[in-house]
């Protein structure tokens, strides 16, 4: 394996952590309130609000997938797609009124954005994919 050692494999760890840590801990925060005897409430925004831990993540990721040369094209178009999400979901609660309050949510308004941000959470499932995947690759024993 070229250009497999320690750097690669700390870029590939911190970036898939990064990647994880905002789909992981609504669902952890979810788990502890329901178990805690609370009323169960989801924070679906929560990974666009950690959206520079997914930039850093996937930076990282994508430097580390670039020096071996695999899971580039899953990593690279997962923050792409993410990316112009993320951007577009925000634009457009501007736009429409929603991010000031201008206009109630609900509403085809309110559609569009969730769709934009499902698409952005779906992206970073990928990239965290992604780098469970250069992770099994860099860590994958030599048998043969």
């Amino acid at each position: 394996m070229k250009n497999n050692n320690l750097l690669t494999k700390i870029l590939a760890i911190a970036g898939t952590a990064l990647a994880w840590i905002p789909i992981l801990l609504p669902v952890v925060f979810w788990l502890v309130r329901l178990l805690q005897g609370g009323r169960s409430m989801f924070d679906f925004l929560m990974p666009a609000e950690l959206s520079p831990l997914v930039i850093i993540g996937a930076g990282l990721l994508l430097w580390a997938a670039l020096r071996v040369h695999t899971q580039v094209k899953l990593i690279a178009w997962s923050l792409g797609i993410g990316l112009v999400m993320l951007v577009a979901s925000q634009l457009l609660a501007v736009v429409t009124g929603l991010a000031s309050g201008e206009t109630a949510i609900g509403g085809w308004q309110w559609a569009l954005v969730l769709a934009g941000l499902v698409i952005y959470t779906l992206a970073v499932i990928a990239l965290g994919i992604g780098g469970i995947r250069l992770l099994q690759y860099l860590f994958k024993s030599k048998q043969a």
